[in-house]
């Protein structure tokens, strides 16, 4: 294919496919249908949020060989709504039709020492961290660089520790298949490390130093097939037992100048993947006021959930746009706003019996917008929806979520 074929727009009337089922995807599947596309989803589950909306659902795992020939052949492109489907499936696909994000960017997302090299290599900072994949790489780590005199500490070396650091009291993580909190596992000492890499079964890990935060924020980037890129705002973010809760993105929102460098930092990261799709990218503020990258989402994310009422243009549309091949312009922010992430404790606020939340008390206030995911059952700690609420003011905006919080049974913020 020549590159100017491969440039051309993929335009309405024309199929794109998702791998993956769950409620990102079935967001992207509303918008691609009201831009005028059909769509596609393979997944497993005959009941996933996706699939219930889409034109085609493909009902097998996503490294079944005929289950991703039937998705090739039903759609013009296909993307992905989450980031641990299998890149060996991403490039299969990528033989038949246009896939983004490609499979090698996937795949950094997908491994923590991956992504953590990818942020040094853009230069980046991130936290100090090291790679333990062996008993010898675990006894290292442990070690007190102080104890063995002229070798100098490491730990406030922004672009990422060594072998050689001090990285204790840290957080080991799983390299792989790590998200929402799980995976993780903090570390004061060298004993609780060990028992902790025996915990997660001594798969690779990555341990990072545990840094004083102050704050977290996010950035959501749309690159196209031809360079061009674009962003959403920054956004503020609290989250609860590893779980983003609360999301405010107006002006202020941020310590002066964070906005801009997350922005940047952001942007140099999907430029380094040549990536092509959305792409969020998570950051720690320090309580120094320094700015250190967390990880990367190869795909939509909770954080962006807002710009469905608080933009002229979502992250999903973003999302269309870029695997379409479609013009990307500069969203807009047009009202403040508050998203808060509804889990399925909420159904459960008044004990074990399963209670319908009180969606009428919420929507009388004005500024709000529901959406849920078209599960079926709610549970504890699932994400059920989430609800973006809009004002003309961030007093009015914040005012309001923290009323609708109240009436749902969500702490303050």
């Amino acid at each position: 294919m020549s590159r100017n074929a491969s440039l051309q727009p993929i335009l309405p009337g024309s199929t794109l496919g998702v791998l993956g089922g769950g409620q990102l995807g079935r967001m992207f599947v509303h918008q691609a249908q009201a831009m005028g596309y059909f769509t596609a989803v393979l997944d497993a589950d005959p009941t996933s949020p996706a699939g219930l909306v889409s034109h085609h659902h493909v009902q097998t795992g996503y490294e079944d060989p005929g289950g991703l020939a039937e998705l090739a052949r039903l759609s013009d492109a296909v993307t992905t709504e989450f980031e641990n489907v299998p890149a060996a499936a991403l490039a299969t696909l990528a033989a038949l039709r246009p896939v983004s994000p490609a499979a090698s960017a996937v795949a950094v997302a997908q491994d923590r020492a991956q992504e953590k090299a990818h942020f040094v290599a853009c230069g980046v900072p991130c936290a100090p961290y090291a790679v333990i994949e062996t008993a010898d790489q675990l006894a290292a780590v442990s070690a007190d660089p102080s104890a063995a005199p002229g070798r100098p500490k490491q730990a406030s070396d922004p672009l990422g520790g060594s072998v050689g650091a001090h990285l204790l009291p840290g957080i080991l993580k799983t390299a792989r298949m790590g998200y929402d909190g799980k995976g993780q596992v903090r570390v004061k000492t060298a004993a609780e490390l060990a028992t902790a890499w025996e915990s997660v079964g001594k798969v690779p890990c990555v341990l990072e130093k545990m840094l004083p935060l102050a704050l977290e924020c996010s950035v959501l980037v749309a690159r196209g097939v031809d360079g061009t890129m674009v962003h959403l705002p920054a956004q503020h973010n609290l989250h609860r037992d590893g779980i983003l809760a609360v999301t405010e993105v107006y002006d202020g929102n941020l310590p002066p100048g964070i906005a801009g460098q997350a922005v940047e930092a952001a942007k140099s990261v999907a430029e380094g993947l040549q990536y092509v799709g959305v792409l969020c990218v998570e950051f720690f503020v320090l309580q120094d006021g320094s700015l250190v990258v967390n990880e990367i989402a190869p795909r939509p994310h909770n954080s962006g959930h807002y710009s469905q009422n608080a933009c002229d243009v979502s992250q999903f549309e973003l999302q269309v746009r870029t695997m379409a091949r479609l013009p990307l312009t500069q969203p807009r922010q047009h009202s403040p706003a508050v998203m808060l992430n509804l889990l399925g404790d909420l159904w459960f606020a008044q004990g074990d019996a399963e209670q319908t939340p009180p969606w009428a008390a919420v929507l009388a206030l004005p500024g709000t917008h529901l959406h849920l995911y078209g599960k079926r059952e709610a549970k504890r700690g699932r994400k059920m929806g989430h609800l973006n609420v809009t004002g003309p003011t961030p007093e009015v905006a914040r005012a309001t979520a923290l009323n609708a919080a109240a009436l749902l049974g969500i702490a303050p913020f």
